[in-house]
């Protein structure tokens, strides 16, 4: 189990950063994580992967104002930069995030 301590920490000390809010009973998640995970693995070598179980770690969603899932984030040097939930495109998600991310790490 993470703390919300643990997760900032992680965000303070990457430049990128991916939180997956998701929940065991979310066969959405479920199916959307794998994919996710793989093309973000695929196209970004230096993103670090938070997974937070919402059903577990509610403090952390709360604090991160996620109340629907799969909810993705993405913090980019510190800051958030993408908030994706619920319906949302691997391609799409991919394609926001090149642009800031290769110019962040030249």
């Amino acid at each position: 189990m993470q703390t919300l301590a643990d997760v900032q920490k992680i965000i303070d000390e990457n430049m990128a950063v991916m939180l997956y809010f998701s929940a065991p009973t979310c066969n959405v998640c479920k199916a959307l994580k794998p994919k996710l995970l793989e093309a973000i693995e695929s196209n970004f070598d230096k993103f670090e992967i938070v997974s937070i179980d919402t059903s577990i770690e509610q403090d952390i969603a709360a604090h991160y104002s996620v109340f629907a899932i799969p909810t993705v984030l993405i913090f980019l040097d510190g800051r958030e930069f993408l908030r994706k939930s619920r319906h949302m495109s691997i391609d799409e998600v991919i394609r926001e995030i090149e642009r800031p991310y290769s110019i962040m790490m030249s």
